[in-house]
């Protein structure tokens, strides 16, 4: 995206067969019928200096999920692709790596830099907790009449509180996963990703009901659209009936559109509440990775004052992505995830005066093109240290060894970028 205002402009792309572009869709996913997925790789920062496997730290039996996924009828999933219209909370077992592991040897397993060998998570069983009650949504839900079911949520919230006064960052993590993939890979996803934060806070899978399907993308639009109304609630749930002190949130692929079009409710919601007022949200570190959506859309929903109600908020972008390329080929307008090195006036005066709002092209990234560039959040040693530094040390851009173009206001990963998060590490962790 050469020749496009970042989120705002327009320009054709050479014609694709469908063909090609059925083929390129298939980046949001990695698992279906519930398969396993394979650890990622670990997180280029992490080594005898900055190791988030303390001693006296211990891998939880469970990963907690809300989902609007229906439940299933038969089969080997607890949840099915069908909308549920109502959030039910719960926790999936996880089962990391085949035969008998030691945690000792999970750790040095999970650390290896040219890991060889595949190290495996699958879902073993789940667990329900409840529903939340306020989430139902009656008009699809119609059959929805479980006598004695818990519908607060309290005994979610217990469960959260429980694992956050053993945390030393009392934050809770969402991830919100893309399209095309079934209910366990997003908690999957969930649970190497709090592995690689060390267990600390409550990190918690929000699995809406995609499809694992190449040719639902459309559909999987439209349910993305109606999930984040339940997202929303899921959020206002968090802040008002949880210990949580911040609310971190990791949006992928078609997932963004739910944390924006949430986001950009609760602006609308709380558009006359106080800026002290607004920080009963509770709402940190958001980070759009990958996204599908059309970038005017979200330009209209930061106008509208969506910063305000957020820490801070980073767009991850890159040259790379070719499931982005082809959503910009399907729907002829700019995608939120593609880079731009010609941006208007406007636009970039916007970025230099909100530093809140990031832009970060990982284009340079080392392996941010692997596959089809799309899962770079994960295939990318460096990107995931990026992503992680950001949740475990609230480290800005510029103390993250991220360096800012010459001519436009977006953070690259440089040649050097491990030996310069290195220092900037050892300067913030350096005992005082």
């Amino acid at each position: 995206m050469r020749n496009r205002d970042w989120f705002l402009g327009k320009k054709s792309v050479p014609a694709l067969c469908m063909a090609v572009a059925v083929f390129l869709m298939v980046g949001c996913s990695s698992s279906s019928k519930g398969e396993a997925i394979d650890l990622m790789p670990a997180p280029a920062i992490y080594s005898e200096f900055v190791n988030p496997f303390e001693k006296d730290v211990l891998p939880p039996s469970t990963i907690y999920y809300a989902t609007n996924r229906a439940p299933a009828v038969e089969g080997e999933l607890a949840y099915s692709s069908l909308r549920g219209g109502v959030l039910r909370f719960g926790a999936a077992s996880i089962k990391m790596g085949e035969g008998d592991f030691s945690w000792e040897e999970a750790k040095r397993i999970s650390l290896l830099k040219n890991r060889t060998d595949k190290y495996p998570l699958k879902v073993e069983s789940v667990n329900e907790y409840g529903v939340l009650g306020s989430s139902l949504n009656g008009f699809v839900a119609k059959d929805f009449n479980e006598v004695g079911v818990e519908t607060t949520g309290k005994e979610f919230a217990r469960h959260i509180d429980e694992k956050l006064s053993r945390s030393k960052r009392k934050d809770v993590f969402v991830y919100v996963h893309g399209y095309k993939v079934d209910f366990n890979n997003p908690i999957l996803v969930t649970a190497e990703l709090w592995h690689f934060l060390g267990y600390d806070g409550a990190f918690i899978a929000y699995s809406w009901p995609s499809t694992p399907r190449t040719l639902a993308y459309l559909s999987d639009l439209e349910t993305a659209e109606l999930s984040s109304y339940q997202f929303r609630a899921f959020l206002e749930f968090l802040a008002k009936k949880t210990d949580a002190e911040r609310i971190h949130i990791v949006g992928y692929s078609a997932g963004t559109r739910i944390v924006d079009k949430a986001l950009f409710q609760l602006t609308l919601a709380n558009r006359h509440v106080s800026k002290e007022g607004l920080k009963e949200l509770k709402l940190g570190h958001v980070m759009l990775i990958g996204s599908d959506m059309d970038g005017a859309i979200f330009a209209a929903n930061i106008r509208e004052g969506m910063l305000d109600i957020v820490e801070d908020l980073s767009v991850y972008v890159s040259d790379s992505d070719s499931a982005v390329a082809v959503a910009e080929w399907l729907f002829d307008w700019g995608r939120l995830g593609q880079v731009s090195r010609e941006m208007s006036v406007p636009v970039k005066s916007f970025l230099e005066a909100n530093p809140k709002l990031r832009v970060i092209d990982v284009t340079g990234a080392a392996d941010a093109d692997a596959g089809n560039g799309h899962g770079y959040f994960r295939d990318s040693p460096w990107v995931s240290s990026d992503i992680l530094m950001t949740l475990m040390y609230d480290l800005p851009p510029e103390e993250r060894g991220l360096a800012k173009d010459v001519d436009m206001p977006i953070w690259e990963f440089p040649e050097d970028y491990q030996q310069r998060l290195l220092e900037k590490l050892q300067v913030k962790l350096k005992p005082q």
